[in-house]
């Protein structure tokens, strides 16, 4: 019966120790995890004073510049001029000028060309026929869409626009107008440009 009892009060303590080892595993896991959080928490911490001087420093930087001389600094559009390569094209190659394509480019104070934001309305006219049935089309490009349209080469850079005609334009053989209004959305100006397309 002793050594019965003894037995016993020895796994008891081999029992508790186990326990006791587990508890401890736990809690080194847990202080692991809890340190590995709290590193995170100061990197996410870093990144947010780093930002928020940054933001600082642009709201300074703003609010010490007059409004017009801001928007002066982005650019001054002083003219839209359509190009040359405005014309009625047969994407497909199956033999019918299906796409009017019209090229324009925003040009600064500089003369020099520029990525303008805006929007732009065109017009598709036929100038022969009388005023009230002259316009044949018309579209709106959004600013975002328009955005989309910018087009560069090594020679030169321009907003390509492309619309379906199909069933607009009947006769390719006389000439035809187009007429672009771009409005400005920098500075609000509304420039007006139109272009003949030849047969």
């Amino acid at each position: 019966m002793r050594a019965i009892t003894i037995l016993l009060i020895c796994g008891l303590f081999m029992f508790s120790g186990c326990l006791e080892d587990n508890f401890y595993k736990k809690l080194e896991g847990e202080k692991f995890q809890l340190e590995k959080e709290n590193q995170q928490l100061e990197k996410q911490l870093e990144q947010e004073q780093s930002t928020n001087r940054q933001l600082t420093k642009q709201v300074e930087t703003l609010s010490s510049l007059e409004p017009e001389k801001r928007i002066n600094g982005l650019y001054e559009l002083e003219s839209v001029r359509i190009t040359k390569y405005t014309n009625f094209y047969d994407k497909d190659k199956n033999g019918t000028k299906e796409k009017l394509i019209v090229y324009i480019q925003p040009i600064d104070s500089e003369g020099d060309i520029i990525k303008a934001a805006g929007t732009v309305d065109v017009e598709l006219w036929d100038l022969d026929r009388s005023s009230d049935n002259a316009k044949l089309a018309g579209w709106k490009v959004e600013p975002q869409e328009l955005k989309e349209m910018w087009f560069g080469t090594v020679v030169t850079s321009n907003y390509r626009l492309m619309f379906d005609i199909e069933g607009i334009v009947e006769s390719f053989d006389k000439p035809l107008t187009v007429k672009v209004v771009f409005t400005d959305y920098v500075s609000g100006k509304v420039f007006n440009e139109q272009y003949l397309i030849k047969p």
